[in-house]
């Protein structure tokens, strides 16, 4: 059919009519196809917003994490094929019985994390550490160069220098290096850990078996921890996973501060199980200020055994539960007995702040000034009282104030017998300066003593507060004593004085 002048005229326009109804129908498809799809939700956008803060906060510390190796000479010793580190090895690199082994355990597979040097005289070892100040301060853990003849430090950039000092303080298990020469350092922003809260997110980073560069993420499990591991504890535990080779390097907030050195994990296989524990910042601050200054760490004293307020013994105090220390007893001469502090004393704060168990009060007295006068709260027989004591610097000599070690015992009636102490039974229990009490000679398994966790060569020298001098005294103030109430006794062992609730039932 033949188009007409005017169809002809008009077919352009119906052509481009055309033309529009198809791109407005292909647009109409496309944007039902849009409003079709899923949308992101809020809470993928807030996961996002949490991965982009760990990207910040790795990339923001990360220049500031070393890696450090240690050789430690050892004599006589053979480098094993296919094994870093043997048992035997393990032992003559940290010590018998050293806790840190397994932080420090090389793997078959991983042979960079550990391993014999050419010279079968000298044992290699890698951990981490964070710079702290651009001059070239390093801090990391005790145990990553405890004994080493030669410690390497190797930066992020992966210039390597040796350190010129290595300062240490076994204790906290915590150490300083320094290294020369070093231009353009990324010193780390340090924290304050006392305001981390448990569920606070946090990023753990440094070299596990010796793979460098790696960030790991969890929360803030639990705070003030003592595993057993060191003189002085109050680990901070995460579940960020630490494996052997992180030891020395930094726990950090999400703000990108260091809050804590990672040190040692709880572990039944040598790897991360979820349970790592790290030494707050705070703590690492005041002693690594102390051995950049002098050398060493100076720590104060106070001169008193202490335990720990359970509910038993908070009743018989006239205290609440876990509020305050128990003084279990009281070093002859020492800042304690001079400022009046006596056994059966609750100390409730200690210059000002308020202590809840034996580590907190240790720690406030240990970081006190030695020399100036401290406020100490107690309560005496129910009285609430404030008494001054001066402080003094703590002797290099272990003190006798461990308050968590220590014994108990109890009476025949109670499942236990009892005799006499005299001078050489004291001397053979390592008891010389103890000359009243009576001596657990016998404890029957399953009784209130037994229960109560009483030992043969335990010395009971109290009963309710009054001095005990003989079994007939002893017998007299416990046999006729209704133990459906709280019967206090005081308990000395070679390990120290403590307070021991009997009750039946318990």
């Amino acid at each position: 059919m033949s188009l007409t002048k005017f169809d002809k005229r008009r077919a352009p326009w119906i052509v481009g009519l055309a033309i529009t109804a198809m791109i407005g129908s292909t647009a109409a498809v496309h944007l039902q196809a849009e409003s079709n799809q899923p949308r992101v939700t809020a809470a993928v956008a807030n996961a996002n917003s949490l991965s982009e803060a760990f990207r910040e906060t790795a990339r923001v510390v990360a220049p500031a994490v070393v890696t450090i190796t240690s050789e430690t000479e050892v004599a006589n010793s053979s480098p094993q094929q296919g094994r870093p580190m043997d048992d035997e090895m393990m032992k003559r690199f940290f010590g018998e019985g050293s806790p840190f082994g397994e932080m420090f355990r090389g793997q078959p597979q991983m042979k960079p994390h550990h391993k014999p040097s050419a010279d079968s005289s000298t044992r290699t070892g890698i951990g981490s550490g964070v710079v702290i100040d651009s001059s070239g301060l390093i801090l990391t853990n005790n145990h990553v160069v405890a004994d080493a003849t030669n410690v390497m430090v190797k930066l992020a950039d992966g210039r390597e220098f040796k350190a010129s000092e290595v300062k240490t303080d076994p204790k906290t298990d915590l150490a300083v290096l320094k290294i020369d020469g070093a231009t353009g350092l990324v010193a780390a922003r340090l924290g304050v850990s006392d305001r981390m809260e448990i569920g606070d997110w946090v990023l753990a980073l440094g070299q596990p078996f010796g793979l460098e560069g790696t960030v790991t993420a969890g929360i803030i499990s639990a705070k003030s921890r003592g595993i057993g591991i060191t003189a002085r504890e109050n680990f901070l535990q995460t579940d960020a996973a630490i494996n052997p080779g992180n030891s020395g390097g930094p726990l950090v907030n999400l703000a990108g501060e260091v809050i804590g050195i990672n040190t040692a994990i709880s572990s039944r296989s040598g790897g991360n199980n979820g349970v790592g524990f790290a030494i707050p910042i705070d703590e690492a601050k005041w002693v690594s200020d102390q051995l950049i200054k002098d050398g060493v760490v100076r720590r104060a004293m106070l001169g008193v055994a202490i335990q720990k307020v359970s509910h038993e013994l908070a009743a018989s105090f006239g205290v609440q539960s876990n509020h305050g220390v128990l003084v279990t007893d009281v070093v002859t001469a020492s800042p304690a007995e001079k400022a009046g502090l006596k056994q059966g004393d609750v100390i409730l704060s200690f210059s000002g702040r308020e202590v809840h168990d034996p580590r907190g009060l240790q720690n406030v007295v240990e970081q006190s000034d030695p020399g100036a006068k401290q406020a100490i709260e107690i309560m005496r027989d129910g009285k609430k009282m404030t008494i001054e004591a001066v402080c003094e610097v703590q002797p290099d000599a272990k003190l006798a104030s461990n308050g968590d070690s220590a014994a108990a015992s109890k009476v025949e009636s109670l499942g236990m017998e009892v005799s006499d102490l005299n001078a050489d039974l004291a001397r053979k229990l390592g008891l010389k300066d103890v000359h009243q009490g009576v001596v657990v000679t016998n404890v029957v398994e399953g009784s209130v003593a037994d229960r109560a966790g009483l030992e043969p060569g335990n010395v009971i020298t109290q009963v309710e507060r009054k001095p005990v001098d003989s079994v007939e005294q002893f017998k007299a103030l416990t046999e006729d004593h209704d133990l459906s109430d709280a019967l206090l006794l005081l308990v000395k062992s070679d390990k120290g004085s403590r307070y021991l609730i009997l009750k039946s039932g318990t």
